[in-house]
């Protein structure tokens, strides 16, 4: 996106989602966005023009051009600086019709108004120094947000807490690099300006703190993608009617023969405030069939990337094949949450469930749980099961949590370069070289929050964006 065009044109997009609706809303941003809209708005009150309108208000009238009115609408005005975009800026609240929508965005082009690129108005936002790069990219964020947690992150990270800690840092190693240029000048003389073991203090409190940021991107992608949770088991256990309860809808076939399912089906699902992706696999068994095989192969990948594991047994047959699928599933599931789940309950008395519970490998650690998938019997229980497996800290309003990709390779790339500084200032590097890795930390926390930015990088990440915001 071309920055110069960005500070320069008044551009218009519908920000209201794409289809037909009760009410729709057009922003128009610029330094001639009132002047634009006053020529083809007639105010109910023909003194109450745009220009003489007050900001922060709402102007009843009608939207046309010469002598056609297309609709009633409800105009809102703010003056720059105080608007989203830090410019002049209009909204126009109109019928959700999509023809009325095109015929405006047509008048709007006609006079002078440029179509707005995704992104284009919290670009200006960030460009006017309304928020920083890492603000901007939590908007988008907070449009995604589809989970309590989700939203939560978001809302933390728009406030400015992430940015305030990265200025911190910055800060700090500002005030740390200038110490060492300082000897530099000074070098001549062997003038040692702060001391060398106070020095790595500052600079191990430091690292402390970008490794904090870093290791949060677990929780963070978990929070903001979904924790991932692999169904797996014998072939015709009931996870494909498992994965259709769980999210209310039939996205698996579900079939008696066995080796249905061939290949992974992945969707999400909130459960209690918490997005989880849940994953059905093919069945484990031992086939000659080429294409199960490579079926099964996906499913051991799917276990390595999942934190949570739900073990699907049949409880009407569950020694059949018990001890094959277990040396199969139990040395992948060492370091993961194990939900070990007896369906088909439905169909066994009650001394068989008795059975069940004496003599099914009760040296597996994990949670057992009893339903029946077909009957949505027990569902919550493994709801709750699940919820509890996932054992997310609660983020208070003041907590950081990494949750962009973009941001946590700065960091990982500023934390190797203040383990350098700290290796540089321990076996007594000259301090040009230590202060070239603290410049080096810093430039990469800068990257994060726009302090150092490219178009290049802007325009990756605002394409991103929906068109209207």
């Amino acid at each position: 996106m071309d920055t110069k065009r960005v500070l320069n044109s008044t551009i218009c997009a519908v920000s209201t989602p794409a289809g037909q609706g009760g009410i729709a809303v057009i922003r128009v941003s610029g330094c001639e966005a009132i002047a634009i809209c006053s020529k083809i708005f007639v105010p109910a009150q023909k003194n109450k023009t745009l220009e003489k309108q007050a900001p922060y208000t709402l102007n009843l009238g009608k939207i046309g051009w010469r002598g056609n009115m297309l609709d009633e609408v409800i105009i809102a005005v703010f003056h720059a600086p105080h608007s989203f975009t830090g410019e002049d800026t209009v909204e126009i609240s109109c019928h959700g019709s999509v023809y009325i929508l095109q015929e405006i965005l047509k008048l709007l082009l006609a006079n002078g108004c440029t179509q707005a690129a995704p992104g284009e108005f919290t670009q200006r936002a960030f460009l006017n120094g309304k928020m920083d790069l890492s603000q901007a990219e939590a908007v988008a964020d907070l449009i995604a947000s589809s989970s309590e947690a989700s939203h939560r992150t978001a809302m933390n990270q728009i406030r400015g807490g992430f940015s305030k800690e990265l200025r911190q840092l910055r800060l700090q190693l500002l005030n740390f690099v200038s110490l060492i240029e300082l000897e530099l000048d000074f070098g001549e003389e062997q003038v040692e300006f702060a001391d060398r073991d106070q020095l790595i203090r500052l600079a191990e409190d430091i690292k402390a703190a970008i490794d904090k940021l870093v290791h949060s991107f677990g929780l963070g992608n978990a929070i903001k993608n979904g924790i991932p949770v692999a169904i797996v088991g014998e072939t015709n256990a009931g996870k494909s009617t498992l994965l259709n309860l769980l999210l209310h809808e039939e996205k698996a076939i579900v079939s008696e023969i066995h080796g249905t399912t061939r290949d992974t089906i992945e969707d999400v699902f909130n459960i209690g405030g918490v997005l989880f992706r849940f994953i059905d696999t093919a069945g484990i068994r031992a086939t000659g069939d080429e294409i199960e095989i490579l079926g099964i192969r996906r499913t051991f990948q799917k276990i390595e990337q999942a934190s949570i594991v739900i073990w699907m047994i049949d409880a009407t047959h569950f020694n059949k094949e018990i001890d094959y699928i277990a040396d199969k599933i139990i040395p992948k599931t060492k370091n993961k949450k194990l939900i070990i789940v007896f369906n088909k309950i439905d169909k066994i008395n009650s001394e068989e469930h008795a059975i069940l519970e004496e003599e099914f490998l009760p040296q597996i650690p994990g949670e057992r749980i009893y339903l029946s998938a077909k009957y949505g019997k027990n569902t919550e229980h493994l709801e709750n099961a699940i919820l509890k497996a996932a054992n997310l800290p609660v983020i208070g309003e003041n907590d950081v949590v990494v949750t962009n990709l973009r941001h946590y390779e700065a960091l990982t790339k500023a934390l190797h370069s203040i383990n350098r500084t700290i290796k540089g200032l321990q076996t007594r590097l000259s301090g040009d070289f230590i202060a070239q890795d603290i410049r080096e930390c810093m430039h990469y926390l800068g990257e994060i929050t726009g302090e150092i930015s490219t178009d290049e990088i802007l325009g990756n990440i605002f394409r991103n964006f929906c068109i209207g915001k």
